[in-house]
Order: C-alpha cells, then structure tokens, then sequence
C-alpha cells in the first residue's frame, strides 16, 4: 500500500463527484470522536461528515469503533424524516446496508458479493467488511443520522480481529477517495428510496439479507436467547426467528446484543 493511496480523502474532489445528489455539505477532518454525534448535535440534514481518525467511534449497543487513519472510511451522513416514515426509521440502517452491498458490486466490476448480517454488518464471506449505526436527532423537523464504518484499505496484518477483512483484501481495491464517492451516491439512492418508496427497500432487502434462511441463536438480555431459524425479516425491520418448538418470535435490533450463525 502506497503512502498516496493512504493520503486523506479530498472534500473538494468528492463534493466535486457528487454534484447533483442530495449531499449538499462535504467535510472530512482530520479527526473526531465520533462523526455520528457530531452530525446528531449539529440536527441538519444532507450533510455528510468522514474522519480520517475516530477517537470515540461506537458500534451498536456502545461497542467502540476505532479506525486507523488511512484505511477505512468512516462517514457519516444525516436526512430528513419525512412524516410519513417517523414508524419506519428501523429501516434507515437497512437500507444503509443495501448501499455498501451495491458499492461492494460496483467497485469490484461484480467479482465481489456482500452478505447482508442483519442488523447492521456487511461481510465478504463471512468476514466482517462494514459496520452500521443509526441515530436519531432530537431537532425539529426530526433528522435521521446513520454512520459506516467501511473497511477498504486494511492489510492483514492490520486487521483488528481474523474475522474482519477489507476490500483491498477481497476485491484488490484499496482506493479510498473512489470508494467514497460511490458508497455516498449509492447511499443517496438508497435513502431515497427509503422515503419514496419503502417497499422496494423491503423486497431487496429481504432478498439480500444473508441471515434469512440461516439457524441462529440470538442473544436477549434477561434470557438464556433464542435458538432457530431466522425466516424473514418483517415489516418494521425486525428478524423473525422460528425457535425448535415451531414458534416464531420477531426481535428488534434494541434487543438484539448478538446474532450469529449457530453451531
């Protein structure tokens, strides 16, 4: 890996590649804690904000989220809530999944496909490529913040745990500034789709969701979890377990602190 193509994303360039979509406001810094909550604190949609270094960067349900300057992207971007989809803001992260699955087709000329883990990861055979975090912001008109931390530079050597890998590692590309650029318009489409027609975020999701079809046991606060077969994923979002008893529980994302393939 060269130090050019470790060099920081250009805000100009890519504002520049972005003419014409809905991101309006383009920044990358050099550093942050966590560009979620600073997009949350600011309550402005259409903006989108990528670090080079996050100090404080969280997973889902507080788990930290460090990235090393120069290898991944880790962005963040906000949207309006329209009226009619305060019920349905489960999907808002969803359909950020659906965005880094096209961006994982478009950057690797289709030789690459991403699996969809539900709730929020992106894996490249089974290996975490992604992670994803929805916020809400407490403004009015009401402001939906969602953040990718997307792997795209790593080395082996670099990985934080074997299970994680990186585009450079499975499609060859390791180029940052590119990779942005169309991770950003897919997510443009992607969320607008979300608030123009959520239907068809459901279907594809539904269709691309790797989880669906698998046995899993689903980790619930409280319980001993939940053993099954994951069968869909319902119309608020939530998976669908059929538990060995033949019942069928949905689990929203909330109460979900783990969700694996079963042994």
């Amino acid at each position: 890996m060269t130090s050019a193509q470790r060099a920081p994303i250009d805000a100009d360039r890519l504002s520049a590649d972005l003419d014409g979509s809905r991101w309006r406001s383009v920044s990358v810094v050099a550093e942050t804690g966590s560009t979620n909550k600073d997009l949350v604190a600011a309550g402005e949609p259409d903006r989108v904000l990528i670090a080079e270094t996050q100090t404080a960067g969280r997973g889902r349900l507080g788990r930290r989220w460090e990235t090393p300057a120069g290898t991944q992207i880790a962005v963040s971007v906000s949207i309006a809530v329209p009226s009619a989809r305060t019920a349905d803001l489960g999907w808002v992260p969803l359909a950020a999944g659906l965005a880094v699955h096209d961006t994982v087709t478009e950057v690797s000329g289709g030789v690459a496909t991403a699996q969809l883990k539900w709730p929020n990861d992106v894996l490249i055979e089974d290996r975490k490529l992604a992670g994803i975090l929805g916020e809400l912001a407490s403004s009015t008109p009401p402001v939906a913040v969602v953040g990718i931390g997307l792997n795209v530079a790593l080395t082996e050597s670099e990985l934080p745990v074997p299970t994680a890998t990186s585009l450079l590692l499975t499609t060859g590309t390791g180029d940052r500034q590119a990779v942005a650029a169309v991770l950003l318009r897919s997510l443009d489409r992607w969320l607008t789709a979300w608030e123009t027609d959520l239907p068809a975020v459901i279907d594809a999701y539904r269709l691309r969701c790797d989880t669906v079809g698998r046995r899993v046991r689903v980790e619930l606060p409280g319980t001993d979890g939940l053993l099954g077969t994951a069968v869909t994923v319902d119309e608020q979002g939530r998976i669908v377990v059929r538990a060995e008893d033949g019942t069928e529980r949905a689990v929203a994302a909330g109460d979900v602190t783990h969700l694996r393939t079963a042994d």
